[in-house]
């Protein structure tokens, strides 16, 4: 196992865990002087919930931003490690982690073998899977109750909306009491 140093012109410094050389990585990934493997062990399946969102302060960084979320979103919800997503679209391991980290930005022909790697389908990969609000406010519409209650709360005023708001919130928290 190796920890990562700085970059270097685009090559990756790394120290040796084992003898503690510091070295640009190899082909090989094995270090120069105790031929112990330069990669961490990784688990074949690494499952973990996605990133909460983290808001940032200008637009063009946002969106860049956005991506790089929903890639590693992605990636972990299909179990995969960047290696072997890296490896599914013929990168180096090392792009798929600048993508997630935000030190690159993907290009159109990246995005579309990140999302044929990943099993999705383009705007899946930039929404991170996640569906649009009209996607979800038309799921909730499907729902027989809500549509009935629709026609009802546009007769309602503002005071009468919040005193049914909070009656509803006061029937989720509150446990049911069973027989």
């Amino acid at each position: 196992m190796a920890t990562t140093l700085a970059p270097v012109d685009s090559r990756e410094v790394v120290r040796c865990d084992k003898c503690t050389l510091v070295q640009f990585r190899t082909n090989n990934n094995l270090c120069r002087k105790c031929r112990a493997s330069l990669d961490p062990e990784e688990p074949e399946q690494v499952i973990a919930p996605p990133p909460p969102a983290i808001s940032v302060p200008t637009t063009s960084s946002r969106s860049q931003l956005h991506i790089a979320q929903s890639i590693r979103a992605l990636r972990l919800r299909s179990g995969l490690s960047q290696r072997q997503l890296a490896m599914r679209m013929q990168v180096p391991r090392t792009y798929v982690s600048k993508i997630e980290n935000e030190k690159a930005t993907p290009t159109l022909s990246s995005l579309e073998r990140l999302a044929k790697a990943l099993e999705v389908t383009l705007p899946d990969l930039l929404t991170g899977g996640q569906p649009s609000r009209e996607e979800q406010l038309r799921e909730y519409m499907t729902d027989p109750f809500l549509a009935e209650l629709m026609p009802i709360c546009e007769k309602l005023n503002g005071m009468q909306l919040s005193t049914i708001l909070n009656q509803v919130r006061e029937i989720t928290l509150r446990p049911r009491r069973t027989a």
